[in-house]
């Protein structure tokens, strides 16, 4: 498994449990203690759920948008914080591919997340990325959806 990907589960783990309890706090020592990782593990998985935190109320609003139909609290919490790390990925990450960081959302939500799981995420990651190629993912940033 390559350094990302453990990050990327790592993350998700982080965001799971910050969405459950609701404590946007700074990441636990405790969790590194429990989960030793590798210097570049760690320092990808902090991008990641440091990033999310402080851009939730952009990438939220897009969940939603291409999530219609459903709330983003009628969605289950592993698809909704593997869509937010990976949106996070495809708007502030530009030197990883797009279709990369689908691929791996999709892998980690098949591993994680319910039977549908990797074809919801893999739909709307795809949407998302199809609307970037058309119109620029620097719009939805902007909040012209």
């Amino acid at each position: 498994m390559g350094f990302r990907r453990k990050a990327r589960e790592l993350a998700l783990q982080l965001l799971f449990q910050i969405d459950f309890t609701e404590d946007r706090i700074e990441i636990p020592s405790s969790f590194w203690a429990e989960n030793e990782s590798l210097p570049q593990v760690k320092a990808f998985t902090e991008i990641l759920v440091n990033g999310v935190l402080k851009r939730l109320s952009e990438i939220d609003p897009i969940i939603e948008k291409y999530t219609q139909h459903w709330s983003r609290d009628r969605m289950a919490a592993i698809d909704r914080n593997i869509l937010r790390f990976a949106i996070f990925e495809m708007l502030y990450l530009k030197e990883i591919p797009p279709k990369v960081t689908i691929n791996e959302a999709i892998e980690i939500a098949k591993k994680y997340g319910s039977e549908d799981s990797g074809a919801f995420v893999n739909g709307i990651l795809d949407r998302i990325h199809r609307d970037e190629t058309t119109s620029g993912l620097t719009d939805l940033k902007h909040g012209a959806m």
